[in-house]
């Protein structure tokens, strides 16, 4: 199993990152010629929880680089050795791999209102179909997900770091964009609120 994990890991973190984060950017930027990407680097709060998320995917590849390419380090990362259990591992890659397929379903559905981060300049319309049904903010439950995922299937500190940290961060994240809409969609996205949870 571990020889498996070391192979599929940085394959799965490739894929995610060129499905999730660039091919549905560079898709959104054709449609509609807007750059979806608005993480700047003022001093807002926004721009600097951005930074921090984008800390944590860093950590998340040098650990999983380590895992992978670098084994003898990898107990300087202080491995929970009693949750590396093979079952435990099967159904983290089972979370990983339902995370994914998630927030490529969720991204699809946003379609044109796909955005890393707040756009303030550009007014898109409020999704309420599809998984936006049962949850307002899928894309960030599939990154929880994940988080949890990547945890289980490697569990060490820095894992579990990653873990809590990304978990803050994406609860501050969603907090901010929902103050954006509800600014943004008035009485349209308070209706939403009331009809549709936060997570499920």
């Amino acid at each position: 199993m571990t020889t498996f994990l070391r192979f599929a890991l940085p394959v799965y973190l490739l894929v995610f990152f060129f499905a999730a984060m660039f091919w549905r950017s560079y898709k959104t930027w054709k449609e509609t010629g807007v750059n979806p990407y608005k993480l700047g680097n003022t001093e807002s709060a926004h721009d600097y929880n951005g930074y921090r998320f984008r800390i944590v995917l860093v950590v998340c590849f040098i650990g999983v680089a380590i895992f992978s390419l670098a084994p003898a380090l990898y107990p300087y990362l202080a491995p929970v050795e009693w949750l590396e259990q093979p079952i435990l591992a099967i159904l983290s890659l089972g979370l990983l791999t339902f995370s994914l397929v998630w927030i490529l379903i969720a991204q699809g559905q946003m379609g044109e209102s796909w955005c890393i981060g707040i756009d303030e300049a550009v007014k898109t319309s409020l999704v309420e179909s599809g998984l936006f049904r049962v949850s307002r903010n899928p894309f960030f439950l599939g990154m929880r997900i994940m988080l949890v995922g990547f945890f289980l299937v490697i569990p060490n500190s820095a894992t579990l770091a990653i873990w809590a940290v990304g978990d803050v961060l994406v609860q501050i994240q969603v907090r901010l964009e929902e103050a954006y809409l509800r600014e943004s969609h008035g009485n349209l996205y308070a209706a939403y609120c009331f009809c549709v949870r936060r997570w499920l």
